[in-house]
C-alpha cells in the first residue's frame, strides 16, 4: 500500500470562488482507477502555512504509477495545480516493516 499525501497553499484568497473551483475540480482525482480513500482536507495547525491537503491510497506501486500517468491527473496538474498552487509538500508513505 502507498499513501500519497500533499499539503498545499493556493494563490487564491481564502473563501474565494477560485478556491472553491479548484477544490471542486480536484475531485476528478478520486475517479481515477486505482485511487482509494481519496480525501480533501483543511489544514488547521498553526505550525505551518499550508491550508489544504489531499490524501489517497493505492494498493501498490503499479497503481500509483498508473495514477501519475492517467490523462485526468496529467491535465489537472498542468491546467490547475501548476498555475494555482503557491507552495506544496508531497509525502508518499508505505507501511513500515521492521
Amino acid at each position: 500500500m502507498i499513501r500519497h499525501t500533499v499539503a498545499f497553499r493556493l494563490r487564491h484568497p481564502t473563501g474565494s470562488e477560485a478556491e472553491r473551483s479548484f477544490l471542486e475540480t480536484a475531485r476528478v482525482l478520486a475517479g481515477i482507477p486505482g485511487v482509494e480513500r481519496f480525501e480533501q482536507l483543511h489544514q488547521v495547525s498553526a505550525k505551518n502555512d499550508f491550508t489544504f491537503g489531499f490524501s489517497m491510497e493505492f494498493s501498490d506501486a503499479a497503481a500509483y504509477a498508473a495514477y501519475n500517468e492517467h490523462p485526468d491527473h496529467v491535465a489537472f496538474v498542468a491546467e490547475r495545480w501548476v498555475p494555482e498552487v503557491e507552495e506544496f509538500l508531497e509525502i508518499d508513505y508505505a507501511p513500515y516493516v521492521a
